[in-house]
């Protein structure tokens, strides 16, 4: 009989589970960005809370949690109850945070439901800069070593990775400029506005609206041109061999119900595909990247190793 009533209440324990599933979510989402309100990713994440919401029905609220170089948000949306009300807009440094020390979190710390977003560092500066091409820029970098300031994220962060790679490409050491860390690119416009930087690595569509009149692109980390910006050049049309840039994609905590990361990648499988997303997304200049779960996954997992090599460069690699 005891038997009989356990298996009983088994069976009723998964029929109540799979009505929680088969209904999600039943209240509202928290979308974390690991980053300051401003930046370009937490740009993206808005867009994507806003499309979800329509598509769910109940709130998705971006919540931002800058610090520690990512570490910190990224932290929140790992160690998170894995119950699918919890999702976090993820970003490259989920692949390097730990080989700098800031965190033992790692790639494998996540499920993967699906990568969303790709851009390309660039090259920015004021508008009022002696400097009119990338050339100019690093030749005066090398005649005048430490002297110049550069910024765009928290230390180690890939668009600190992009300056390193740049500056190495052309044989000029990571510490001939002075990196200025912040919470994020947000952070550092208002730093380059003030006059406190010389030089932004950071996207493009991050800085857009002060590249109408306060700043300057000087060039793009890209292998093309980016269309939203067609006049500007690549690094390698300038005959320095470097592109980098970063990636965004939605990830849960490790754990999570496979039917609630299901029931995520098919619902923003259905926006990415949509009209109205690629507008939103082409208006901020944002590209569009979309890696299924196994995919991102992979990804997440080959830029692990990928960027020990500037984070070495750079003196960030924790040995």
């Amino acid at each position: 009989m005891k038997k009989v009533i356990f298996f009983i209440l088994i069976i009723l324990f998964c029929l109540a589970s799979m009505d929680v599933l088969a209904a999600y979510p039943t209240k509202g989402v928290t979308l974390i960005c690991p980053w300051s309100p401003g930046g370009g990713t937490d740009m993206v994440a808005r867009i994507l809370a806003s499309e979800l919401e329509k598509e769910y029905g109940v709130p998705f609220s971006v919540v931002n949690k800058p610090g520690g170089g990512g570490a910190v948000g990224h932290g929140a949306g790992a160690y998170a109850k894995p119950d699918g009300y919890t999702i976090t807009l993820s970003t490259l440094e989920i692949a390097t945070m730990h080989s700098m020390g800031l965190t033992q979190l790692t790639y494998e710390d996540f499920d993967y439901v699906m990568q969303v977003n790709e851009d390309p560092a660039a090259v920015i500066v004021r508008s009022d800069a002696l400097w009119d091409s990338v050339t100019e820029l690093v030749v005066d970098i090398a005649m005048h070593p430490g002297e110049y300031k550069f910024s765009g994220t928290g230390a180690g962060g890939i668009w600190d990775l992009a300056r390193i790679g740049l500056l190495d490409s052309l044989g000029i050491p990571a510490d001939s400029v002075l990196w200025i860390p912040t919470q994020g690119s947000g952070p550092a416009i208002v730093e380059l506005l003030g006059g406190h930087v010389d030089v932004l690595t950071c996207s493009a569509p991050i800085a857009d609206s002060q590249l109408e009149g306060e700043f300057k692109l000087l060039a793009v980390m890209s292998d093309t041109r980016d269309q939203k910006y067609p006049d500007i050049p690549t690094l390698k049309e300038l005959g320095i061999n470097w592109s980098a840039g970063t990636w965004r994609g939605i990830t849960v905590p490790k754990g999570t119900p496979k039917e609630i990361i299901d029931s995520l990648y098919e619902k923003l499988s259905k926006i990415v595909a949509s009209s109205e997303y690629k507008d939103l997304m082409k208006k901020a200049g944002f590209g569009i990247k979309v890696r299924d779960p196994e995919e991102f996954y992979n990804f997440a997992k080959e830029q692990d190793s990928t960027w020990r090599s500037m984070l070495d460069k750079g003196g960030y690699l924790k040995k």
